[in-house]
């Protein structure tokens, strides 16, 4: 190979937690494991909240369960009918939001999934908002649950 036609490969995507540098126009190994292997797929008998959210633009759908003890989400689960980039978002929200008080969860935002995936083609954001939407929505039907019980 020569030093010519190396210019022209691609860049290693950027460590977990950094920003990108640069358009990506591809999926990572990250997105692709969370893609091919999503953590917290399922649902939750009784869950102490739950949301369903859609993007009417491109189809997909996000389902998420959580179950909260002491008001810490010690169980998450998410449902998704969508691309690539969604399921492996909404997979990240899970794992960011699990053991985190409600407060803390609802400051996740779409900026900390995107860097924790390593990036996402800039076409496919939209993708990232469905889980942390998701996971708002829960939590505050799991708060306004609480609220009426209380």
């Amino acid at each position: 190979m020569t030093e010519e036609s190396s210019k022209d490969l691609p860049e290693k995507p950027p460590a977990p937690g950094s920003p990108p540098a640069g358009p990506i126009l591809f999926y990572n190994e990250i997105v692709i494991a969370h893609f091919t292997n999503p953590r917290n797929v399922g649902e939750l008998e009784n869950p102490d909240g739950e949301a369903v959210v859609g993007d009417p633009t491109c189809g997909d759908q996000m389902k998420v369960h959580i179950r909260v003890d002491s008001n810490i989400i010690v169980d998450i689960k998410f449902k998704s009918y969508g691309c690539p980039g969604a399921i492996a978002t909404s997979s990240m929200v899970t794992e960011l939001a699990k053991g985190k008080s409600t407060d803390e969860a609802l400051m996740i935002t779409d900026d900390d999934v995107v860097l924790s995936v390593g990036g996402i083609p800039e076409r496919k954001k939209h993708c990232s908002l469905l889980g942390i939407k998701a996971l708002q929505e829960a939590i505050n039907d799991y708060l306004r649950k609480a609220k009426d019980l209380g």
